[in-house]
């Protein structure tokens, strides 16, 4: 397996620095802090492609008006148990966590609720959403695009035509819900600047170059870049395959039909220029109290996820998982021993802290 060289930073420290960055950056408090959250949040789930890596673009993005501070959910249609709602460019974790707690309210109290989220800052991880759902004992599913961000090749294609495109579903079962959470892509686009920061290198055929060959380099998604600075997705010739082939391919399609062209914010293409982007997102709120017996789906639940993890494992060290077993198992380990960032992206974000007057510890 490779290595990879990691500086460990204590979350709370972190979380404090990305906190005070944000309210450098005109984020009210309450913002930063929410912005803050979900970022750490992402790393100690494992996801540091949705983390505090994307802390010096999110403050670019503030700086050029792409993203805007302390904004909120606008009503488009309300049916009750349905409501478009229009996120107005505000940062995605407040928008989206705003729109997430409308449609849990009303599947707790009416069983069930649709809610589209189109023109929405850049979300993060959707599993954040699912997890918020688990909370009050909600089933949740989301279909999310990007518009303007045109990063991935469909099946059989060299040219980009589709988002990262993530899916995610939570299913509340107490005390062990599952969460499934990913990118339509072979790996997000957050992975691939992970990785050229120094991070975890890419699989072989993660990316694909224009004349059809295979590529883990990211090069071939950014062009040339500095070590420590911004990244251009515009700037490489290449594209992230779909994960899956054709099945990861046509899910793609459809988080795109519906968490864009559906709620209004549109498809990630075709367009001329690089800029703003926006994610969209379709979201389902279940209530399994409305739907039965609870307690027997909650019994159910548990026997089957339980007799899944049960199967003979291929190597007996590796056990087989659940979704959201490996991200429950990594949190433990990084809020006790720290979140590993690789040093380009610590570097990077000591750097944007400074030009904002921001201390570092």
């Amino acid at each position: 397996m490779a290595h990879y060289v990691t500086i460990p930073i204590p979350a709370a420290s972190l979380q404090d620095l990305v906190q005070r960055i944000f309210e450098a950056a005109g984020c009210a408090p309450g913002e930063a802090h929410r912005v803050a959250e979900h970022l750490l949040g992402a790393n100690l789930a494992g996801h540091d492609s949705h983390g505090v890596a994307r802390v010096p673009r999110y403050v670019e993005w503030l700086e050029k008006g792409y993203v805007l501070a302390g904004q909120k959910v606008e009503t488009i249609t309300d049916g009750g148990g349905f409501v478009l709602l229009d996120g107005k460019f505000g940062l995605g974790q407040s928008v989206a966590r705003e729109a997430a707690a409308i449609g849990i309210s009303r599947a707790v109290t009416s069983g069930a609720c649709i809610v589209g989220l189109r023109n929405a800052g850049h979300v993060g991880r959707i599993g954040e959403y699912a997890e918020q759902a688990i909370r009050d004992g909600i089933l949740s599913i989301h279909f999310v695009n990007v518009a303007g961000s045109v990063l991935v090749a469909p099946f059989g294609g060299v040219e980009r035509r589709f988002s990262t495109a993530p899916f995610c579903v939570g299913v509340p079962l107490p005390g062990d819900p599952v969460l499934l959470d990913f990118a339509t892509s072979r790996v997000a686009e957050g992975k691939v600047l992970v990785a050229s920061n120094g991070g975890k290198a890419l699989p072989d055929d993660a990316l694909i170059e224009p004349d059809g060959s295979m590529s883990g380099d990211p090069h071939t998604l950014y062009g040339d870049y500095a070590q420590v600075g911004p990244r251009d997705a515009a700037g490489g010739l290449g594209a992230i395959r779909a994960f899956g082939e054709h099945k990861g391919s046509g899910l793609a399609m459809i988080c795109e039909l519906l968490g864009g062209v559906l709620t209004g914010g549109g498809a990630c293409g075709p367009i001329t220029e690089r800029g703003r982007i926006a994610n969209g997102m379709l979201s389902i709120y279940l209530s399994p109290k409305h739907f039965g017996t609870e307690a027997e789906f909650h019994a159910a639940g548990r026997s089957y996820v339980d007799w899944v993890r049960a199967a003979k494992p291929i190597d007996p060290a590796l056990p087989v998982l659940a979704p959201g077993d490996s991200e429950a198992r990594l949190r433990a380990d990084r809020l006790a021993n720290g979140v590993p960032l690789q040093p380009d992206t610590w570097e990077g974000i000591k750097r944007c802290a400074i030009a904002l007057g921001v201390a570092v510890p």
